[in-house]
């Protein structure tokens, strides 16, 4: 088996068994806000950690399961099972209440689930953290403003390559703006 072939292995089943409870749950009366992320966040807590593994439709689960399958795979081999779950974890609940905070910031009800944020952080982790993005910062010297810049003009273009109806922007942008910073800092560098 491929390193790190595992952890992806072991996130997409998450996936399925999650999306299977999900179907089965209205059944004996357990409906989607078990499931998906909303304010306010004390009042189902785990939905923290649901919202990321869960997904609105078939489609929806078999989009991420393919990113995750194409992006996973290339973070997960440099890292641990647990560091590539933690990481996958944190970044996705993070980049779903930044979105239910800034829904509710701007007027709208928000609820939120699905990968998207924690596969987004990891593209964000591949860009950041690799040996020839290294290479090439370390040549260059840019002050605080042009890296914002930088980070805006990568987070557009997350926007333009994910937009679309029923997307959760915000979880896709703050979910890549973690994975960036996380592959600057090396959090998932073994050893």
């Amino acid at each position: 088996m491929l390193r790190g072939a595992k952890a992806v292995a072991e996130t997409l089943a998450l996936f399925v068994v999650v999306f299977a409870v999900q179907l089965v749950a209205p059944l004996v009366g357990i409906g989607a806000g078990w499931f998906a992320l909303a304010l306010p966040l004390d009042a189902r807590p785990w939905t923290v950690v649901t919202s990321v593994y869960a997904h609105a439709s078939v489609d929806h689960l078999f989009a991420n399961a393919v990113a995750l399958l194409v992006v996973g795979l290339l973070v997960a081999r440099r890292t641990s099972r647990v560091r590539f779950h933690s990481f996958f974890l944190v970044t996705g609940a993070l980049s779903g209440v930044a979105t239910v905070l800034l829904g509710a910031a701007i007027g709208g009800a928000t609820a939120v689930l699905g990968a998207s944020g924690a596969i987004l952080a990891l593209v964000g982790y591949l860009l950041a953290g690799n040996l020839a993005t290294e290479s090439l910062l370390g040549r260059v010297t840019l002050s605080r403003r042009a890296w914002a810049v930088v980070v805006a003009v990568l987070a557009l273009g997350v926007v333009l390559a994910t937009g679309g109806p029923g997307v959760a922007l915000t979880a896709h942008v703050s979910g890549f703006v973690l994975g960036l910073v996380g592959g600057r800092l090396h959090v998932l560098r073994a050893g």
